[in-house]
């Protein structure tokens, strides 16, 4: 396996297990641009919701540009990141989002309400 087609499928791999947390983001019609950032080289890819179809490509058509370093990228996707650990990495600045205002917020609105009944599900005893 090529190391592009593992990084396809990293990405696949990442986009999967948010929505698995995140129902809500599965209906969401995006196109979106990852930029991973290594060692005096970025890659692009473009990512196409629902799907994933996702390319190395620069997303011209893009809504919301993801960039982050590729080291971090690969250690948050092995490790199987939640959705709270990426929330984390925004707020933290090892990852940032940036493009339409209105997007961006209706993930983070999304993903906050997700979160809050995945809480209120934890707290209510059986």
């Amino acid at each position: 396996m090529s190391a592009l087609t593992d990084t396809k499928a990293q990405i696949a791999q990442a986009i999967e297990t948010v929505i698995a947390e995140v129902p809500a983001l599965r209906q969401l019609k995006l196109v979106a641009s990852l930029e991973l950032r290594g060692r005096g080289d970025v890659q692009q890819f473009r990512i196409e919701l629902p799907g994933p179809q996702i390319t190395k490509d620069v997303a011209a058509d893009a809504r919301i540009t993801v960039d982050m370093r590729r080291e971090f990228f690969n250690a948050m996707v092995s490790e199987g990141a939640h959705v709270a650990d990426w929330r984390e990495a925004f707020r933290y600045g090892q990852a940032k989002a940036t493009g339409v205002a209105q997007i961006l917020k209706l993930i983070e609105r999304v993903v906050g309400m997700q979160e809050e009944r995945t809480a209120l599900r934890r707290a209510r005893p059986r």
